[in-house]
């Protein structure tokens, strides 16, 4: 489950469980501030993780995010791939077409600025 899909969630969880949610929301953001890791590579690994679970709302978003924190679409395509030993071939290759799109609006966004 992607943190993409936790955070989606969250509105939904805080009706029944706002304690809960609320607790899991901190979590969430103390991941944000993790030591030693820049928002480049935490968007590299969300980005792995979302492409071997084929969720390709999550890819599409880590790699946009990716993206934007300097990454080419080399390192988005490479890192994707690099699930293909793990998680075999059918994931990466059904989520390439989501993480070029998020590259591609990142790219687009920079570009109208």
């Amino acid at each position: 489950m992607s943190d993409q899909y936790v955070r989606e969630e969250l509105p939904t969880m805080r009706e029944t469980f706002p304690a809960a949610a609320d607790q899991l929301s901190g979590y969430l953001a103390q991941l944000e501030d993790l030591p030693g890791v820049d928002n480049k590579t935490k968007e590299l690994v969300r980005l792995a993780c979302a492409t071997a679970l084929r969720h390709g709302p999550g890819v599409q978003r880590h790699a946009k995010l990716a993206t934007e924190f300097g990454a080419s679409w080399q390192e988005v395509l490479g890192v994707m791939i690099l699930t293909q030993p793990s998680f075999g071939l059918v994931p990466a290759r059904e989520m390439m077409p989501f993480g070029r799109s998020g590259y591609e609006d990142a790219v687009t966004a920079e570009r109208h600025e």
